[in-house]
């Protein structure tokens, strides 16, 4: 018996596995969302999505990619994993997922490839759409050298291949080592951390996601958890999960602020901003196919 059982849960509420089920849609999401769908739609060319740890990057990379209706776009998700990869090696990968068959050993030629297979997609009527997840791995000018010449592939008046680039916000500099790239982003977007109501509304939707029917996390808890995760979604699921495990095993049907500041502290994390007392000591108390995602590590591929 877990603590899924104890509270009645469906299954784990906070776990930090990809499960588009527990997708929460928040306002910047929907907005970032709009604006490279947008940058797609309209063959833009470059987008970059950047956010800090834990802030949902590679969540959105995913639910963009389901967005994306293999009738209209052929489109795939690349996550970078490692920085040691060639431009070479980055080619033949993203002419293998727009559907060249045998990309040619000679970059020439397999420029070529790729430039036919994209007219090809073109007379279709979809659109060809490259996501990159991770791009702050993408450290050689070499690299972005690459990436600019794939943004080289046009027709009269249209661009052919459409990229975006999800990564940490060091991905700024790192685009700067090629500055023609730099200046060719046609969008760009920053996910922030969850304010304070955003996390309440984040916490509330994965609990009613497993049919929760009653929050087990006390008022002044949800207080702490903000405080502690400092809105960033990854650090309160961990400790929404550290906390539930934690009133299992003491045989609480409630998670009180005594258990966020006991995990917080287990966790090595410091509060910011307000710290809440016991409510008994105040007046008041106050948020992709994986057929489709290919994962690039030290030079091995994991479909």
């Amino acid at each position: 018996m877990g603590y899924t059982d104890h509270f009645n849960f469906e299954r784990e509420p906070f776990s930090n596995a990809p499960n588009d089920k527990f997708y929460f849609d928040s306002d910047q999401h929907n907005q970032a969302l709009l604006r490279l769908k947008y940058s797609v739609d309209t063959d833009k060319g470059l987008a970059v999505l950047v956010g800090g740890v834990g802030t949902g990057k590679t969540t959105l990379a995913r639910r963009m990619l389901d967005n994306l209706p293999v009738e209209k776009y052929e489109s795939s998700l690349l996550v970078m994993i490692h920085s040691a990869i060639t431009p070479e090696w980055i080619m033949s990968r993203i002419c293998v997922q727009l559907g060249v068959g045998k990309p040619d050993p000679n970059p020439l030629k397999m420029l070529k490839q790729l430039y036919e297979r994209l007219l090809m997609i073109e007379e279709e009527g979809r659109k060809a759409v490259v996501l990159i997840d991770e791009a702050q791995m993408l450290q050689t000018r070499e690299l972005m050298e690459e990436f600019r010449g794939l943004l080289n592939l046009e027709i009269p008046d249209k661009k052919l291949l459409n990229i975006i680039f999800f990564g940490l916000p060091e991905l700024d500099d790192i685009m700067k080592l090629d500055a023609p790239l730099a200046q060719r982003v046609a969008f760009k977007y920053t996910l922030k951390p969850l304010s304070a109501e955003e996390s309440l509304a984040y916490i509330d939707h994965r609990l009613q996601v497993v049919n929760c029917e009653t929050s087990p996390f006390s008022t002044d808890a949800l207080v702490l958890i903000h405080d502690f995760s400092e809105g960033v979604p990854r650090l309160i699921n961990t400790i929404c999960d550290n906390a539930l495990f934690e009133a299992f095993l003491r045989h609480n049907t409630e998670v009180t602020a005594e258990i966020i500041n006991s995990v917080a502290e287990d966790l090595g994390l410091s509060a910011v901003g307000l710290t809440v007392a016991p409510a008994s000591e105040q007046e008041d108390s106050l948020d992709v196919s994986l057929e489709d995602i290919e994962i690039v590590f030290d030079g091995l591929e994991e479909k």
